[in-house]
């Protein structure tokens, strides 16, 4: 995963990637004891979802910029729409799929994706809204879109 995501040590949150083609990327997880999200009740909250859900578009990304050669780059979660989870924490040591698919990418490098989680008993879905500039630093920088 450290070639595909931005993200490392303990905000690196998936553990490797199940499938991957032009459109979707689908990544596995386990819910860890020792993450920066997890509760003393051995449960890390329903919100985190939403961070496993654009990690996985990160490793999309990531997954296409390597196919083609170039490299990593940084991308913005601009937002999510309608998330729904079937519980209100997962519990550590469930394993998770999380499957994201591009349904649209418009201009100034925008996209949005369907994005679903699945474990046993645990369903999760949302849209995600992101901003996957090629030139990151640069818009960092100030030098626009």
């Amino acid at each position: 995963m450290a070639e595909l995501l931005p993200q490392s040590g303990g905000m690196a949150l998936l553990d490797r990637v199940l499938d991957a083609g032009e459109d979707y990327l689908t990544a596995g997880l386990t819910v860890r004891e020792d993450s920066l999200f997890s509760w003393p009740d051995h449960t890390v909250p329903a919100w985190v979802g939403i961070e496993y859900m654009a990690q996985t578009v990160a490793a999309y990304a990531g997954y296409q910029r390597k196919r083609r050669g170039q490299a990593m780059q940084v991308g913005f979660l601009l937002g999510t729409r309608f998330y729904q989870c079937s519980v209100g924490s997962f519990p550590c040591g469930a394993c998770l799929r999380v499957h994201v698919e591009k349904v649209m990418e418009g201009a100034c490098d925008m996209a949005a994706f369907d994005c679903r989680i699945e474990g046993e008993n645990i369903s999760a879905s949302a849209t995600i809204n992101v901003f996957l500039p090629k030139d990151a630093k640069g818009f960092l920088a100030g030098k626009g879109l």
